[in-house]
């Protein structure tokens, strides 16, 4: 992590446990918003005006929390308004990295090695765990945001003069619902995964697997009556809860040790992640080896680094359905 601006120790070595085991996520540190008029958003401070070419997007294709802002980026058609990087499918034992592959795109602006590098450009003084997403504003040089949900929630709105303003997924009528469903979502699936994977005693990893499947059990219950999470169109929700499932049989059942059932033994399930997956521009967010390449690196959960042949064809099962 970083102290004082200063890389310490092993990035893979770096997690966080209650005093009964149980995962701790950090928080996201930089929340600024870019907003249409430039004006102060929910937290942090003004000046963040949206304009075309201004804002830079950092991610990994293996992390659902940065496929998100990646998801909203593609669909509201800010490809050619927002520039973007993405990180080699690999962790190191600095975090997340840059360099020339295949799927990645390396640093156009510091050209950084590492994503910790752009942390403590932006704030010299900077101690936390380096994160992707990661939005930079290029005329302030220096981040902007490194929360997913409020990068959403930018791309939803704040640069409609530039993109596709007809798609809302946090629709007014709608707000109330999304943000419970969201809660539910967060607990039990998002994070839960990741509680599992990173619990450092038995009972609070059996208290992680039992918590994601109760909310599989319940996501695959409430869409024997709606196509979507959310009533019957596309919401935020669905796309917060896509990221996890499109992961879930190719690293999160193996890796993470979630595996009291596959994803594609939930028929409902299975159908909502194909209609999502084929929405327009949806799969060109997906990238499985990337995905797998990165969460085998992790030498925590995977010492011997061998990354599985299967699922064969990951999305394969999906596409009869």
């Amino acid at each position: 992590m970083l102290i004082d601006g200063k890389w310490e120790g092993d990035w893979q070595k770096r997690s966080r446990s209650d005093a009964d085991g149980r995962y701790v996520r950090e928080s996201s540190t930089f929340r600024h918003w870019v907003t249409a008029d430039g004006n102060p958003g929910p937290t942090g401070d003004g000046g963040f005006t949206a304009e075309p070419g201004r804002y830079h997007l950092y991610i990994a294709l293996n992390c659902p929390w940065a496929c998100r802002a990646l998801i909203y980026r593609k669909l509201k058609k800010l490809d050619d308004v927002i520039s973007l990087s993405i990180a080699a499918p690999e962790f190191t034992d600095q975090g997340y990295g840059f360099r020339e592959c295949e799927g990645a795109i390396v640093d156009p602006l510091h050209n950084v090695r590492y994503v910790h590098q752009l942390y403590s450009h932006a704030d010299p003084k900077f101690t936390g765990r380096p994160t992707v997403p990661v939005l930079w504003d290029k005329a302030n040089d220096t981040i902007v945001n490194n929360e997913s949900v409020d990068i959403m929630r930018m791309f939803n709105k704040a640069f409609d003069a530039f993109g596709d303003s007809s798609l809302d997924f946090y629709p007014a009528a709608l707000q109330t619902d999304i943000d419970v469903m969201n809660d539910r979502i967060y607990d039990g699936l998002n994070n839960g995964v990741y509680r599992a994977a990173f619990a450092s005693s038995q009972a609070a990893h059996e208290e992680a697997v039992t918590d994601v499947f109760a909310c599989l059990d319940e996501l695959e219950s409430r869409l024997d009556n709606h196509s979507y999470l959310v009533g019957d169109q596309i919401t935020e929700t669905d796309w917060r809860a896509f990221v996890t499932l499109i992961r879930f049989d190719v690293a999160y059942h193996g890796l993470f040790k979630c595996n009291l059932r596959r994803l594609i033994d939930y028929p409902n399930l299975s159908r909502y992640l194909k209609r999502l997956y084929d929405v327009p521009g949806v799969s060109d967010t997906v990238d499985f080896d990337h995905i797998k390449k990165t969460y085998y690196s992790v030498e925590k959960l995977n010492p011997g680094g061998m990354v599985p042949l299967g699922p064969a064809q990951v999305f394969g099962p999906y596409a009869k359905l």
